[in-house]
């Protein structure tokens, strides 16, 4: 079995961001409504992925200049696992 989500920061030259992508695409905008409770990120759009090897489409979250990428890409991977928990768990 898949896992639901992979995450990966990436370093821009703007800003700071972290790209999520999903097992099932058709839950993107329901994950990007529950990401934006997070207080530190600025804002979260879904685009279409041009690498090879990687889902069709992935959430692109851009951090606040005062966000800790690190600290931040951990917060976010533990809200969705604890998202994901009980189809994981199944």
């Amino acid at each position: 079995m898949l896992p639901p989500f992979r995450s990966e920061i990436r370093n821009s030259p703007t800003q700071q961001t972290i790209k999520i992508f999903l097992s099932d695409e058709s839950l993107d905008a329901q994950i990007k409504n529950h990401l934006e409770n997070f207080t530190e990120i600025d804002l979260i759009e879904i685009n279409e992925t041009v690498e090879q090897n990687h889902a069709s489409e992935n959430l692109t979250v851009f951090l606040k200049e005062t966000s800790d990428i690190n600290r931040m890409k951990a917060s976010i991977d533990s809200s969705l696992w604890w998202y994901f928990e009980e189809d994981w768990v199944d």
